[in-house]
């Protein structure tokens, strides 16, 4: 497994500076935000975009995935706008040779239901552009319970849909970050290096510096690890303080463990 960095988690407020620092720390990739950035693809050029895949390639980092949360598929009223930005998403990807864009489906509605239908039938669509296009669109876990998570793309039977393994978004909303992750394993494309206290689905738990937390982040990259995963571990922090210290401090934790690379 790999090292990487979510830009945005070291608080230079740069993108630059970002992979300037991130460099410094040693890592082997980066993972982008992408939405309301200045990456976000209204806003970036052609010229843009080639500048700044030659920009990343200058210190040879990988680009583990783009960030593209939007808030998830579900809703008519949105639907059609948020897919459309997900395909320029994705468009970005291969520009910038990043193999996931990691996103948020949203709450699953019950099977059998018209906003079922609605969303299993976006996220089926966007799974299947993003395979043509050799990238794997991870859905972020925490909205719902893994095992639910599963079943749904289970469900949707594409091959470019896959997992974004968080365990501290499940364990900040009350889920068992560890749970009912074994048997999907091989779903899982992405993970995020991010620890968290537990919180409900009413009261999310606050974020904490990687090993601070109850996340098990331990036990849940030995669990993908077992499972055959030798893709990224992404740092990321999104709290103000402490920001450059904890994504050192956590990529120093990270590579002492199995299976990483120095």
């Amino acid at each position: 497994m790999k090292i990487g960095i979510r830009l945005g988690s070291l608080g230079t407020g740069s993108l630059k500076k970002d992979m300037q620092r991130t460099l410094a720390i040693g890592v082997h990739g980066i993972q982008l935000r992408v939405m309301d950035t200045e990456i976000d693809p209204r806003n970036l050029s052609a010229s843009g975009r080639e500048e700044l895949a030659d920009y990343i390639d200058s210190f040879g980092f990988e680009v583990s995935a783009l960030s593209g949360e939007l808030g998830g598929y579900g809703d008519s009223a949105t639907v059609d706008e948020r897919m459309a930005r997900t395909r320029d998403m994705l468009d970005l990807c291969i520009k910038l040779r990043a193999s996931n864009l990691t996103v948020d489906a949203g709450a699953v509605a019950e099977p059998g239901t018209r906003n079922y239908e609605l969303h299993a039938g976006a996220v089926r669509e966007l799974g299947q552009y993003a395979l043509e296009r050799n990238i794997r669109l991870a859905v972020t876990t925490g909205t719902e319970p893994i095992a639910q998570l599963s079943t749904f793309i289970s469900q949707i039977k594409s091959e470019g849909l896959r997992i974004n393994y968080d365990p501290a978004e499940l364990c900040r909303r009350g889920f068992d970050p560890i749970a009912d992750i074994k048997p999907m394993a091989h779903l899982v494309s992405h993970v995020q290096a991010r620890d968290a206290v537990r919180g409900d689905v009413l009261s999310i738990g606050d974020e904490r510096p990687l090993t601070h937390g109850e996340a098990q982040i331990e036990e849940a990259i030995a669990v993908v690890r077992e499972g055959g995963y030798d893709g990224f571990l992404s740092v990321a922090w999104d709290r103000d303080d402490d920001l450059a210290k904890n994504a050192v401090e956590a990529v120093t934790w990270l590579q002492r463990q199995d299976g990483v690379d120095p």
